[in-house]
């Protein structure tokens, strides 16, 4: 599953039981500013990112990614 597109739906795919605002997903679109994440809801959807794709993210990349295609990006550098 190394194609970006397919990581890209299937990230939008879980995104979408925490997307309460029904907030239309792009690269761009942020955790905190768009979808309005609160830290438990992150957390939730970490654990669902790392279980359905076998990674570990850790709390170093955790901060840094901000937007769906930053955690596109991370998601697919993990995997290589």
């Amino acid at each position: 599953m190394s194609d970006r597109a397919q990581v890209f739906d299937t990230v939008t795919g879980l995104i979408e039981p925490f997307n309460k605002k029904q907030v239309a997903l792009s690269d761009a679109t942020t955790f905190q500013g768009d979808l309005e994440w609160d830290s438990l809801t992150v957390m939730d959807f970490v654990a669902a990112i790392e279980d359905e794709f076998d990674i570990i993210i850790t709390m170093n990349m955790q901060a840094e990614i901000e937007t769906v295609g930053q955690l596109v990006d991370a998601v697919m550098s993990l995997k290589a």
